[in-house]
């Protein structure tokens, strides 16, 4: 019975943020080990990063097609790709490994059009192959806690739903035209590798993932306004929502909002009580039962649900947050991965992480908001 993964990367060179957190996050439980990349087009920058995670050189492939191909050609071949490009690549990049029989962990949004989302859902149902999208924040323990009181009926039914995310790093960019930005990501700013848009699918749609993951609903349509700047994508989102349940909401994600780091916060508000989440502060969640003084839960207690001790890493009073988020989707996800080459029958409970459907789910609902923010803001069925 195998009990440990070899994976692969594709982009995510040593000087790219996101393929580091992947990395460290991966390492945390020690069950997959990296063993082969094709982490940048750039031979040197390549190089480099696979001789830095010491990978035989064979496996530092300077093309990810020669990567799928030779991998699942070899008998101690990958087990997974971690896709951490930039947008414009997922699709293709995931695909070329689905097709070779690899499974897939891909960074969001899933694709720039619906129909290649759709497309990748369909091979990865066909062939057997678990397909993850990284949408990090379901990973932290306190939105797992959230999820559990709102399945058990703590807050009554959903009624309304509020949830923002709001940055200021591009600020300075507004009404700059086509000047260009020398920031973390500025690629994101360009239609051709971010896709349609920047705001909304950078960190709206993580708002999206997020209350869908809380509440178990899913969006059914959106009336959408949208501010560019004078930039080619937007910079800033406001958005009514309406879930499949009739309650209806408000999105507003933002990288223009002096202030304001990575303020993601989430409210879900029930016919009984309200709950709230707050990203730079994740260790906590408030909850509030009609005609009672709000409640302070903190990580770690020995009043959390089972699926929040399940995933607790820290004794109470220590920080978890990125890294860990990180880690507890890609546990979930190496442990589904196991299970599968093990033969063994996949629970509901071992599926706690991002699928293929929710990654279908975010190109719809981005697509959704950019087709109402040119129609006028009338509303749009995903």
């Amino acid at each position: 019975m195998q009990k440990i993964l070899k994976y692969g990367m594709v982009g995510g060179d040593l000087d790219a943020f996101i393929g580091g957190v992947h990395r460290i996050a991966i390492n945390f439980d020690g069950r997959a080990f990296l063993t082969a990349g094709c982490f940048n087009p750039n031979p040197d920058k390549n190089r480099e990063c696979g001789e830095f995670y010491q990978l035989d050189h064979e496996r530092i492939y300077s093309d990810y097609r020669e990567m799928a191909q030779k991998e699942s050609a070899r008998e101690d071949g990958i087990d997974f790709v971690t896709i951490a490009t930039p947008n414009r690549m997922h699709y293709e990049i995931a695909k070329e490994f689905l097709n070779h029989g690899i499974h897939v962990l891909c960074e969001k949004p899933l694709s720039f059009e619906v129909k290649e989302a759709e497309e990748l859902k369909n091979i990865a149902e066909k062939k057997g192959l678990l397909f993850a999208v990284n949408y990090s924040y379901s990973g932290n323990n306190m939105v797992k806690e959230a999820k559990e009181l709102v399945k058990s009926g703590v807050i009554g039914n959903i009624i309304n739903v509020n949830a923002e995310y709001f940055q200021e790093y591009l600020v300075d960019d507004v009404g700059k035209g086509d000047q260009k930005m020398v920031k973390l990501s500025s690629w994101r700013k360009n239609p051709d590798i971010a896709g349609i848009s920047n705001c909304v699918g950078d960190i709206g749609s993580h708002i999206e993932h997020t209350v869908s993951y809380i509440t178990g609903l899913r969006v059914k349509k959106v009336a959408a306004v949208l501010d560019y700047f004078d930039q080619p994508l937007d910079l800033n989102a406001n958005i009514l929502v309406e879930l499949e349940n009739g309650a209806h909401g408000v999105y507003c994600s933002s990288q223009v909002c002096v202030g304001h780091m990575n303020g993601l916060v989430v409210r879900i508000f029930g016919t009984e009580g309200a709950i709230e989440w707050v990203q730079e502060n994740p260790n906590v969640l408030s909850v509030t039962l009609k005609g009672q003084p709000t409640q302070i839960y903190n990580r770690g207690m020995g009043y959390m649900s089972e699926r929040s001790v399940q995933v607790n890493r820290l004794p109470s009073g220590h920080p978890e947050g990125l890294y860990v988020a990180f880690a507890n989707i890609y546990k979930s996800y190496i442990s589904a991965v196991l299970k599968t080459i093990n033969g063994e029958e996949l629970l509901t409970e071992d599926l706690d992480f991002p699928t293929v459907s929710d990654g279908l789910e975010g190109v719809k609902f981005i697509h959704a908001v950019v087709e109402s923010a040119h129609k006028d803001s009338n509303w749009i069925c995903l």
